[in-house]
């Protein structure tokens, strides 16, 4: 075993382009939600009812952004609108059955997708993926301090 530590720089760039890659193979056909929607929508369902403010903050959106995508999850009837209790001039956001059900269609696909990308793969390929996969979730959640659970 070598002593030496592992480049940082070169394991994110690796991360990034191998996440970029399975996210471009995992999406589904154009008319489905796309990432940015179905992230938002989850993002309700998880944590709602929201503000507006609430969604861009935790989605890490500019305020149009949000806008535009609150737009669109309203049309689609995913979301729907209620005076905020605490705020007459603002509102909230909160998912209906229908935004429930295309989130978990949504995640269905996806899920499905990205078994079919690692069916072939040989069994220690998976078990070094399932291994990696409690620090990834800490990356992907911006928990960088935990650190990882000793055996």
């Amino acid at each position: 075993m070598s002593d030496r530590q592992p480049d940082r720089t070169e394991i994110a760039a690796r991360l990034a382009a191998a996440v970029g890659r399975i996210n471009r193979r995992a999406r589904t056909d154009s008319a489905s939600l796309g990432y940015g929607l179905v992230s938002a929508l989850a993002t309700i369902q998880r944590e709602g009812p929201l503000r507006p403010g609430d969604v861009s903050r935790i989605e890490v959106v500019t305020k149009p952004t949000t806008t535009r995508i609150l737009t669109e999850l309203e049309q689609r009837g995913f979301i729907e609108r209620e005076a905020d209790p605490r705020d007459g001039r603002a509102f909230m956001v909160s998912a209906t059955p229908e935004g429930i059900a295309a989130v978990e269609r949504a995640r269905s696909d996806r899920t499905g997708i990205v078994a079919e990308l690692i069916a072939e793969l040989p069994e220690d390929d998976v078990a070094a993926i399932a291994a990696a996969l409690g620090a990834l979730e800490r990356v992907a959640q911006g928990d960088r301090t935990q650190e990882a659970p000793t055996s």
